[in-house]
């Protein structure tokens, strides 16, 4: 079969933070992508906010470096899809690894292969991609790269890899500085016998397959992402399989129920470094984004209107978590971050409170997010989000928030289903890296969640490794917690390990809520006088409402409390007048550790300016009288 040797497609897949972004960087500027004039920051792919704040890739985007063979023959084209490495986002990486001939695995050289690694890599292996290693930080202290390697062979014969996956070769690299090697360097060292990313560059070049193709196919492009402009409207990112796309032919569309449809081509691009630049013509085994069709979505194909043949739709897992979004329904909806109206209007004008902009804005990111579900519940303004994990859609609530949006977001659930009759739900592989002397508190703390224990092993450098088997309920709230107990030294990480029977009934917060019993704004005074009863989260001068809670109980049932009492004032000089007494610092909890605080009675209400976790039921009364009958039947 006819071959393309000028191009080739190449997928980086890693566990989170193992620096796939930073060597990406790293490939541009030596393959001369910019101008020497030019200013670069740190993780250039890392074009969105939330990536840049949070330091992980979310989405999958492409790039493209013209290398310069050191034999003086033809450039190549090798383009390069940056993943993200959290299993969150899953659903970019299958759709990442439709569109390339073989991935590069980043492995760490201290921390080896954790549980992203093993979910990416049994991704690419499914899919039967050649495989290149690179290790990673090899300049790490704590470096230890004879194991690493090892541990990698061991993860690739767990996954079933056959002996053709098996041989690959293995470049080790410090992505930071730019340099790789095919020698091994002694453990804590840049490697010494390079000074660049050319061994890299070559390795590439010599176990990525070039793209074949059949002279005498029709066309077909696979669609694989998708992307808006304000100009040109939606843009499809596709990868040409067989025969030729030009600009302003006309093709045929197969949607995902079969129908067809003819469409024009208004404009075709393709990628050169980290921008599109405009193209006459792309070939088998390009990757393109074409602009002119409104309504394509991911999965579908264009091919040839005389002889049109579909491509298999692109397939990701299902979702595990969900949660309910709705309109916002507190007392203080619409009034800004402070809840006082009139010193808030100006900065409110385009906030969006309304069902039919939720509903519009959540079907706006199914249209690019394949991982996620949105489905109707029994109130007109609320839905159902079912996502991979808590992380993706706290993500996009997050999105939603910086938006403009006002939400309630309900307490994160876990998606069931039946098998033979049964419920079962899903189940999670948690890795846990902990110093040894905080063995003892995270063994008990899984033990509360139901976790079982399926390995341990201990490096001898004072750390120990555990895996567990943990149902996904087990892990809502498990990270704050988790944090304390390890003093903040503890690494955890899982991944999805299919579904189990029901594991029964959890309990995984012992602390109730310390809620407002009546409207108004915290003091000081109100605030002395509680902080003995567990951990406040409101500052002075915030406004609270009935049914909002502002602190966790030091016990496990909840409490009405006063937080806007005031200190009454009189001409009569008290006894306790020179005592001075300090407000503890409020415990601020951000969106995530909001959702994960939240017991089934609770909500989290979502502003631009406030993130507040209140009861479902804000009166006080109703909620008594609803206790009242579940105690007595």
């Amino acid at each position: 079969m006819p071959t393309r040797h000028d191009i080739r497609n190449v997928a980086i897949v890693a566990h989170v933070d193992h620096g796939k972004t930073t060597i990406v960087d790293a490939m541009l500027k030596q393959a001369g992508a910019f101008a020497a004039h030019q200013h670069l920051d740190d993780r250039m792919m890392d074009s969105n906010d939330l990536e840049r704040e949070k330091g992980i890739t979310i989405l999958a985007k492409n790039t493209a470096v013209k290398y310069h063979p050191k034999d003086g023959g033809a450039p190549i084209t090798i383009n390069i899809i940056d993943t993200p490495g959290h299993a969150d986002f899953g659903g970019e990486v299958e759709r990442g690894l439709s569109m390339v001939d073989a991935v590069v695995l980043l492995v760490d050289a201290s921390e080896g292969p954790l549980p992203q690694t093993r979910f990416v890599l049994r991704k690419a292996l499914q899919q039967r991609l050649p495989v290149i290693l690179c290790i990673n930080k090899t300049d790490r202290p704590d470096s230890r790269i004879d194991e690493v390697v090892n541990e990698t062979y061991d993860l690739f014969l767990d996954l079933d890899a056959d002996e053709d996956q098996i041989e690959f070769p293995i470049v080790y690299a410090c992505g930071r500085d730019g340099i790789a090697s095919l020698t091994k360097p002694e453990d804590g060292t840049v490697p010494a016998d390079s000074t660049n990313l050319e061994p890299f560059f070559s390795t590439i070049l010599e176990h990525v397959p070039a793209p074949t193709y059949d002279d005498a196919a029709p066309l077909q492009a696979h669609v694989t992402n998708l992307d808006a402009d304000n100009f040109l409207g939606r843009i499809a990112l596709l990868r040409v399989e067989q025969g030729e796309l030009r600009k302003g032919q006309t093709v045929a569309w197969i949607k995902r129920d079969g129908t067809i449809a003819n469409v024009r081509i208004s404009e075709l691009m393709m990628t050169e470094a980290l921008t599109r630049k405009p193209a006459e013509v792309a070939g088998p085994g390009d990757i393109c984004a074409v602009a002119g069709i409104p309504d394509i979505m991911i999965g579908e194909t264009l091919a040839d209107p005389e002889n049109p043949i579909a491509l298999p739709l692109i397939t990701v897992d299902q979702p595990a978590i969900s949660m309910t979004i709705g309109t916002n329904t507190s007392p203080l909806v619409g009034r800004g971050g402070t809840g006082k109206g009139a010193d808030a209007k100006s900065a409110v004008k385009d906030r969006k409170v309304t069902a039919r902009q939720v509903k519009d804005r959540l079907d706006r990111e199914l249209i690019g997010n394949v991982s996620l579900r949105v489905l109707d519940t029994d109130r007109p303004d609320a839905w159902e989000v079912q996502g991979r994990g808590e992380l993706a859609l706290a993500i996009l609530v997050e999105q939603m928030r910086r938006e403009g949006f006002e939400l309630t977001i309900g307490k994160p659930q876990v998606v069931t289903k039946q098998v033979d009759g049964k419920t079962h739900e899903p189940v999670e592989r948690l890795t846990v890296d902990v110093p040894e002397e905080h063995m003892g508190a995270v063994t008990q703390l899984m033990g509360v969640r139901k976790g079982r224990m399926d390995n341990m092993s201990n490096h001898g450098s004072g750390w120990v490794r555990m895996e567990f088997v943990v149902p996904s309920r087990g892990l809502i709230g498990f990270r704050t917690e988790f944090l304390t107990n390890t003093r903040g030294t503890g690494i955890a990480h899982s991944i999805h390990e299919g579904h189990e029977p029901w594991f029964g009934n959890l309990v995984t917060r012992n602390n109730g809520s310390l809620v407002a019993d009546r409207a108004g704004a915290v003091t000081p005074f109100a605030m002395i006088n509680l902080q003995e009863r567990g951990v406040l989260f409101t500052e002075p001068g915030t406004e609270v409402y009935e049914g909002m809670i502002v602190g966790e109980n030091s016990r496990s049932d909840d409490m009405d409390v006063n937080i806007t009492k005031e200190k009454k004032l009189t001409n009569m000089r008290a006894a306790s007048a020179d005592n001075t007494e300090n407000v503890v610092p409020p415990r601020k909890l951000s969106l995530e550790q909001s959702l994960e605080f939240c017991r089934d009675d609770e909500c989290v209400e979502v502003t631009p300016e406030a993130v507040r976790i209140r009861k479902v039921v804000l009166d006080q009364k109703e909620r008594g009288r609803t206790a009242s009958r579940a105690k007595h039947g």
